[in-house]
């Protein structure tokens, strides 16, 4: 059995990186921990991920033989039709990831909302792989939405950031529902501040009966009963047949290959194919020669990320309902293509019909014995509606599904849309070294695969990794953080591109991640948010 000198949890919130530590010293494993850290997430960053939202989970279990992915994507509820909005377009975001309509109808409010799928992955992944009691393990979260939690920066600043993209405002979000009114805002009607105190007794309340009754509860029971009469009452397309259908899928990993390890991630309509195919046409480059974020390096990461993009818009989808080619997409023609392309100097194009949240969060957890688990989950641009009574934001995904029929990711009842959520892990021979992943919409298959590469090509630590300046290619520009040298955007647009530079020192995704090297781990928390790495 693999051991280590400790084991490491790696979340975006303090306080839930501090649940998942407490299961681990308590005896519980990787499994245990992270879906403790999970849930505690959701209660103390409620519109970043909740038992209403959507995500991917990779375990491995050496010892037991496990390696398994639970892929619990939010589905398109059974009343959709596929031309619903075809007459509300406005626009697409300039990254890609999401649609605007007018009146935001799919993306604020009931019809926003798709059938959720964490609760039903939370129980099932901690009750079939778990070493606790399932009522121990969400305990953690009753006690914070309970006690309250004090608001952090990261939490206040996204409350604050108003409209981005054409999509609506979050403020509008945050007081959408009665219960959101009273949660998030003031008695004189401001939104509450970093340091205000939160408490959440009618969440605390939900979780009670989810502790004893489990996931079922909130799919055909009480819970189920209360969500299915609110959303009739309020012309929602979500209903108790939609809750009491939706199954998670369970498979294998989705393998890839760089320099000489071995690389899991997720499969359609999550974004592990877009990081193994970016790995796939950077291994034809000496990235570690060029030197990191160099000119060079850039505009080749960036031009693979485009292309990647591409591809995804054309073929990824729910593989459910559209033939996703993924054998083609990561061939080793269509790699060399892409390489030889770029080697040649032609420059892609992403398609967009005019116009990236980080509204989601990712946990990360090795213990001791050599498990590991990877999480990411979210409630897509969450749709401010909260059901009275029970506390929770449900997610908002219906807004990022194609409203004009015959695409990929067009509506049809029942489906999944594409999400760029990709845990991922690496390994060097049989042995684990990296064990990785991020929010932030359709960036993050583009920080995952640039913290590989940090770690890969510059011999970078996980801190390290997941701090250093990013860059992107998801549209016709090159999006670089402000970390990024001048002197490099500089000379790209003196090459013609047009180069965008955020404000922010750090941008692109959030990551988080733990790198094994040798029997010790060293994990990073990206340094644009509030989360920590602790060792156990």
């Amino acid at each position: 059995m693999t051991q280590y000198e400790h084991g490491m949890v790696v979340a975006a919130q303090p306080e839930a990186v501090e649940a998942g530590a407490a299961v681990l010293r308590s005896g519980g494993n990787a499994v245990d921990a992270v879906i403790a850290t999970g849930l505690v997430a959701g209660v103390v960053d409620p519109q970043m991920c909740g038992i209403a939202g959507f995500g991917n989970l990779q375990v491995l279990l050496p010892a037991d033989g496990i390696h398994r992915c639970i892929d619990f994507h939010a589905r398109s509820p059974l009343a959709t039709r596929p031309d619903q909005w075809e007459d509300l377009v406005v626009g697409e975001t300039r990254d890609g990831f999401g649609f605007v309509l007018d009146g935001h109808v799919n993306d604020v409010g009931y019809q926003a909302v798709a059938t959720p799928g964490s609760m039903r992955a939370y129980f099932e992944a901690q009750t079939t792989w778990g070493l606790k009691d399932w009522g121990e393990i969400v305990d953690h979260a009753i006690r914070l939405a309970d006690d309250g939690f004090v608001i952090r920066p990261h939490t206040a600043r996204w409350w604050a950031e108003g409209a981005t993209m054409g999509r609506a405002d979050n403020h509008d979000r945050l007081r959408f529902s009665a219960t959101g009114r009273d949660l998030y805002f003031r008695p004189d009607g401001t939104l509450k501040r970093v340091g205000d105190v939160l408490a959440n007794p009618d969440l605390a309340a939900t979780l009670r009966i989810i502790a004893r009754d489990g996931a079922d509860a909130f799919y055909s029971g009480p819970i189920a009963e209360r969500i299915a009469e609110d959303m009739a009452a309020n012309g929602g397309l979500l209903d108790a047949a939609d809750l009491a259908a939706y199954r998670t899928i369970h498979n294998d990993p989705l393998v890839g290959a760089y320099r000489g390890h071995r690389i899991t991630t997720n499969h359609p309509p999550g974004g592990g194919v877009m990081v193994l195919e970016m790995l796939n046409v950077l291994e034809h480059f000496d990235l570690g020669a060029m030197g990191h974020n160099s000119v060079e390096y850039v505009r080749t990461v960036t031009e693979t990320m485009k292309r990647a993009t591409s591809d995804k818009d054309a073929f990824v989808g729910d593989p459910a309902f559209v033939d996703v080619p993924v054998d083609r997409l990561l061939s080793a023609d269509h790699a060399a293509d892409h390489a030889a392309s770029i080697k040649a100097g032609d420059r892609a194009r992403v398609t967009r019909l005019a116009f990236e949240p980080a509204d989601t969060t990712h946990v990360a957890v090795v213990d001791r014995d050599g498990n590991a688990a990877s999480m990411t989950h979210s409630l897509g641009m969450p749709s401010g509606v909260i059901t009275d009574g029970l506390g929770f934001m449900y997610n908002g995904c219906m807004a990022v599904f194609d409203p004009r029929p015959g695409h990929a990711d067009s509506l049809a009842p029942g489906k999944s849309r594409f999400s760029s959520l990709c845990p991922t892990m690496a390994f060097d021979g049989d042995g684990l070294r990296i064990v990785v992943g991020a929010p932030g919409g359709t960036q993050i298959a583009m920080g995952v695969t640039q913290a590989l590469l940090n770690v890969i090509d510059h011999g970078m630590d996980m801190l390290a990794a997941v701090s250093a300046p990013r860059v992107s290619g998801t549209s016709d520009a090159i999006d670089v953080a402000n970390g990024v040298p001048w002197s490099v955007s500089d000379a790209l647009e003196g090459e013609g591109y047009e180069v965008i530079r955020s404000p922010r020192t750090h941008d692109f995704a959030a990551v988080y991640g733990i790198r094994v090297d040798g029997g010790r781990l060293d994990g990073g928390a990206d340094p644009a948010g509030d989360g920590t790495a602790q060792v156990v």
